[in-house]
């Protein structure tokens, strides 16, 4: 037993050492004079490497570990190599994470997509037209009501004007926007129409690569940074007629609404940011500033400046669409999706940017079949319980701004709920199990501090500290290289046991309506948000979080709500 109890935690503490990065500069204290001093790791430094990873070792079991890491255990000049190899931040794992529990069956029918139908007259106002929806927009320029030029030099101009209050803004793509308009206009005058997204004007969020722009992850180091390639997500909605007018900001390194030139606001609000880190997106979807963006999540940054902007954001499940050419922050939680004006714009931008490409080794073939017709009656509905009927906080004179607005979003959400029972739709109550998610919840931090592993260990990043970005990641990053290596992949077994999990208290249920954002973005499962009402004159959130794939039944009942109400459709007065 003895020999089964150092075996175990030999294991669990060269992890710890490998972490603690004995001869780096990262030692604390009087441990950096002891290792510039000598290369022996004595027993003394065990003790304190010990105590970082939570562990307990007899003096006898240190002192032969000590031994064994001044000989054959001595790893030191391994990490040297895998500095020296300056991965950087674009390098795939050979790990791959899924999402798919054991067992599960995912859909393999492909079919046609099937749009609402819509009849729209040209608005009377400039205004009026930046307001309008994709599926909108997208029959004016089918029936030449509008050119692709037209929209393109209108987003432009309402770019400039509104961002120097909403900073929303990194790089102006004029010289691209107005080439991509010009063949749009070309080929749909010769009869040639591409699709609904055909000369639709878009912005993306600036962690996605387009060559000959800027892509500067919101981060100071990287504000002049290129990329001399064109990320998947940008590839394919140009092969679908889309034009880029803008790369958007988003909080430095895909943190918050802060970045190198400010602060992005909200256009409700503009005393408020607009959340992160799909800061920019959020924003100039809200504005009517561009036809729609891309953003990304990692544990948030799409649903949470949704929120806060009330516009509809879409994060599809883990595997589900291409990260290649965007800056990696986690590779086994990052995840791109649309932020738009309505759930159908969501469902027709996510149909053309899904699916394999080749060159991201996380994704999975699995059809998206988007029918705006379908029986929604059909699909099966719960309700997350504890968002729905706790009981009521009270509140008085001294009540914060954010309980009162949290009682308002769960009154807007009861409203709401009422409106989908209206539609046909059967609800039932789901309690989610209590599952150890803020138990894993370091594995975002460690895999993003190999992804910027040399730039943080350089110190290239801790101008980042000050303002106006004002981040916590070059602190972060430094302290995950103190998470044991045995840990991130017991955290990541015990992730696959929360995802089964899951999958077991959803049952039979195609979606539920509520969120659990540190849940479901350590799972991979899809959500929605949308507005669902209105609190002192800004939006408040309705949220579905779908099965793993299972985007096609959140999107078809986001858009049933959205054919019953209004709420998206109002926009801030500018």
């Amino acid at each position: 037993m003895d020999d089964l109890k150092l075996a175990t935690n030999r294991r669990h503490f060269l992890g710890a050492l490998s972490a603690v990065g004995l001869g780096s500069t990262l030692l604390p204290g009087a441990l950096v004079a002891v290792a510039q001093d000598a290369d022996v790791v004595t027993v003394e430094m065990l003790e304190a490497a010990q105590r970082i990873a939570g562990l307990e070792f007899t003096p006898d079991e240190l002192q032969r570990l000590a031994e064994r890491l001044n000989g054959p255990g001595d790893r030191r000049r391994d990490y040297e190599t895998l500095r020296a190899a300056n991965l950087g931040n674009s390098q795939q794992p050979a790990i791959v994470f899924n999402p798919v529990p054991p067992g599960m069956t995912l859909p393999t029918e492909r079919g046609p997509n099937r749009r609402e139908p819509v009849t729209v007259a040209m608005p009377t106002s400039d205004e009026a037209l930046a307001f309008l929806p994709v599926t909108h927009l997208a029959r004016l320029v089918e029936t030449r009501q509008v050119k692709p030029s037209e929209l393109t030099e209108l987003y432009l101009a309402r770019l400039k004007q509104h961002d120097p209050k909403l900073h929303c803004v990194v790089s102006y793509t004029e010289d691209l926007a107005r080439r991509q308009a010009r063949r749009a206009d070309e080929e749909i005058a010769a009869g040639t129409y591409r699709g609904p997204l055909h000369g639709i004007p878009w912005g993306a969020k600036d962690l996605l690569a387009v060559r000959g722009t800027r892509t500067t992850w919101g981060a100071s180091p990287y504000r002049e940074q290129v990329i001399d390639t064109d990320a998947t997500v940008y590839r394919r909605l140009t092969d679908a007629g889309a034009i880029l007018v803008a790369k958007l900001t988003m909080g430095a390194l895909a943190s918050g609404d802060r970045w190198f030139g400010g602060r992005t606001r909200n256009p409700w609000n503009t005393e408020q940011g607009s959340s992160g880190s799909s800061a920019g997106p959020g924003a100039a979807t809200a504005a009517g500033l561009v036809g729609f963006s891309i953003g990304t999540e990692t544990r948030g940054s799409i649903i949470s400046p949704s929120t806060r902007n009330g516009v509809t954001g879409l994060r599809p499940t883990f595997g589900r669409v291409s990260r290649y050419g965007g800056m990696t922050l986690s590779w086994t939680m990052d995840k791109i999706g649309p932020m738009c004006r309505s759930a159908e714009d969501c469902a027709l931008v996510f149909a053309a940017i899904h699916g394999p490409d080749g060159l991201d080794n996380t994704l999975l073939d699995v059809p998206f079949n988007w029918d705006a017709a379908s029986d929604v009656t059909a699909l099966r509905v719960a309700y997350l319980r504890s968002a729905f009927e706790d009981a009521e906080e009270e509140e008085g004179e001294d009540t914060p701004p954010q309980v009162t607005a949290r009682r308002q979003t769960r009154i807007n959400n009861r409203a709401a709920l009422d409106v989908i029972r209206g539609l046909g739709v059967q609800v039932a109550p789901l309690d989610l199990p209590d599952l150890p998610t803020g138990a894993i919840g370091f594995i975002l931090g460690t895999e993003a501090a190999a992804a910027f592993d040399v730039p943080a260990l350089n110190a290239q990043l801790d101008s980042m500290r000050e303002e106006p970005e004002r981040s916590r990641w070059p602190d972060s990053f430094r302290l995950s290289r103190f998470v044991p290596a045995v840990e991130y992949l017991q955290a990541n077994r015990l992730r696959m046991r929360i995802i089964e999990d899951l999958h077991e208290a959803l049952g039979d249920f195609d979606l539920f309506v509520g969120s659990n954002l540190g849940l479901t973005n350590l799972t991979g499962h899809p959500e929605i948000s949308m507005p669902g009402g209105f609190h002192e004159g800004s939006p408040t959130s309705l949220r579905f979080t779908g099965k793993l794939f299972g985007e096609r039944e959140i999107l078809r009942l986001a858009h049933a709500f959205q054919l019953a109400t209004d709420h998206h459709l109002q926009h801030p007065a500018l």
